[in-house]
């Protein structure tokens, strides 16, 4: 999936939320590589970057993907259905599995940005985002 895919999917999402919203800033994304992996016939390792303005707020969505988050800077608020929200700092790591609905995810900050980058273990070619409910 192309970046400007990935972008036009959390765009797609982010246009729900908004009407129940006041226009949150929108997370700003960016590939970094995409590798298939021969060791795992069908699967890719996918590395992005997700940047929060302050106030940011993502969709509910799913992976379908061993998703790996490493914080780099800001302060943010992370939670899968089922579990608890969990407020991450620069340093902090978080965990989403194949079957994990992503409930929450946001900046915890209204005055500064956060940001991120993400590991994903993945089917090869298949979305890297899919909204959930």
């Amino acid at each position: 999936m192309t970046l400007s895919r990935i972008l036009a999917v959390l765009l797609l999402a982010a246009s729900g939320i908004a009407s129940a919203q006041e226009a949150a800033p929108e997370a700003k994304v960016a590939m970094l590589m995409t590798k298939a992996l021969s060791d795992y016939p069908g699967k890719e390792g996918v590395m992005i970057t997700v940047e929060y303005p302050p106030g940011a707020v993502d969709p509910v969505h799913r992976h379908d993907a061993h998703a790996f988050l490493y914080v780099l800077e800001g302060s943010i608020v992370m939670g899968v259905r089922g579990g608890k929200e969990v407020t991450l700092t620069a340093g902090q790591t978080f965990y989403e599995g194949p079957n994990d609905v992503h409930t929450v995810g946001r900046n915890a900050s209204k005055t500064e940005p956060a940001k991120f980058v993400v590991f994903l273990l993945k089917n090869r070619g298949a979305p890297v985002l899919t909204p959930a409910k």
